[in-house]
């Protein structure tokens, strides 16, 4: 952990940032009037996606799965059925 004061971090912000994202810091703390003000430190992780076909085989679909697609449309979008007629 570095401590750096506030005209140091205003000058070296870019490169301040880029010593925490490329892991050479863990975290910066920003200090005002010798007092520590903020952290800088890197965001968490981006979780991946929805992986698609994950629960494949789990489960099987009824035959009649498409048999109500008409009355479910008409419940959300009532001129979209008639507009297709």
């Amino acid at each position: 952990m570095r401590i750096v004061n506030m005209l140091e971090a205003k000058t070296h912000f870019s490169k301040l940032v880029s010593d925490v994202e490329s892991g050479a810091e863990s975290e910066i703390i920003v200090a005002r009037n010798g007092k520590p003000a903020v952290r800088i430190m890197p965001m968490a992780p981006k979780r991946g996606g929805m992986l698609i076909g994950l629960a494949e085989g789990e489960f099987k679909a009824p035959e009649d799965f498409d048999a109500y697609n008409e009355e479910v449309l008409e419940m959300f979008e009532p001129s979209q059925v008639l507009a297709d007629e």
